[in-house]
């Protein structure tokens, strides 16, 4: 296996490069929260001091960031990673960004003479604790083979979804589904409640029937029928809604960038981007139903019949 040198090492940085120390793989890894490096260094991964010495030994960086900017700023600030990296290194991304950033960092890299590929994943810290993520990659033929390997250790499932900049292509398009989901999962459970069903009838019907989806069935956004869902702990990421907002604004502006009527997809921006304003910042996605109770009119069925309706 290649040396890795892991640049992030945050909720799912840091799990995922515990994950490769575990299947003997040697990793140098570089955060710039001091607490992020002390449980990197319990978990087993050499930390330094300085992200160009982890990039001099390694043979794949890999980086996991918030956001493209600071990818490409990582790549060619002066001095940048490019900087230090050995002749063949690849540059594996694995942070979720623009399209058009990732492309960018891509062809940063290859015009330095390296190689590169992106690859977001799926599955939350949950996933990254588990080794469970899916990754989703863009990358050259050639690329994707030699660092599936390191994939498969971090992940169940690895996709090789074309080249640089499609693995972000999937990876919004996904997570697009996914928030317009989880909000109509949301409704039908609060008209459910206005309705009289109980959570668990309607759990029981819809995840045998055609509106059967994951955010039902694994992120169910109620107590009870699903008890590793994250309403049953007071609704603790998971994923966060500010992740979930972040995602849908980068899939609005890959719809804005290719000209796509979405109407769906810009709703659930709005709706995510104002939930990640307040506490559902750092609340799993999930918790919009609770939203969706405070902005719903009083029980109609409680309400005192006036002169009109006599």
């Amino acid at each position: 296996m290649p040396t890795v040198a892991f640049i992030g090492l945050g909720n799912m940085g840091g799990p995922m490069a515990a994950n490769l120390v575990k299947a003997g793989v040697r990793v140098y890894g570089f955060d710039v929260v001091p607490a992020a490096m002390e449980t990197a260094s319990t978990n087993g991964i050499t930390v330094v001091d300085d992200p160009l010495e982890a990039v001099a030994q390694a043979e794949v960086v890999l980086t996991m960031l918030p956001s493209g900017q600071q990818v490409i700023s990582a790549y060619q600030d002066s001095p940048g990673l490019l900087s230090a990296a050995r002749p063949g290194t690849i540059f594996l991304d694995c942070s979720t960004i623009n399209i058009s950033e990732a492309q960018q960092a891509a062809e940063l890299a290859q015009q330095s003479g390296f190689r590169a590929a992106d690859a977001p994943v799926s599955g939350g810290v949950v996933g990254a604790e588990a080794g469970t993520l899916a990754f989703m990659v863009g990358a050259g033929d050639e690329v994707f083979a030699e660092i599936e390997p390191l994939l498969e250790i971090m992940g169940a499932r690895v996709v090789h979804c074309g080249t640089n900049g499609l693995g972000q292509a999937a990876k919004i398009c996904n997570n697009m589904i996914l928030g317009i989901t989880q909000i109509a999962v949301g409704e039908a459970f609060v008209l459910g409640e206005k309705l009289g069903l109980t959570h668990q009838a309607l759990f029981d019907v819809v995840s045998k029937a055609s509106g059967q989806c994951w955010a039902l069935t694994t992120n169910c956004p109620v107590p009870g029928p699903v008890p590793t869902s994250p309403a049953n702990r007071n609704y603790q990421p998971g994923f966060a809604g500010a992740l979930m907002a972040k995602d849908l604004n980068l899939a609005t502006n890959a719809l804005d960038e290719q000209g796509v009527q979405a109407q769906l997809g810009r709703l659930a921006t709005e709706i995510y981007s104002e939930f990640a304003q307040g506490e559902g910042a750092g609340q799993d996605f999930s918790a919009i139903i609770n939203t969706i109770r405070e902005n719903s009119q009083p029980d109609v069925s409680q309400a005192q019949p006036t002169k009109d309706t006599i």
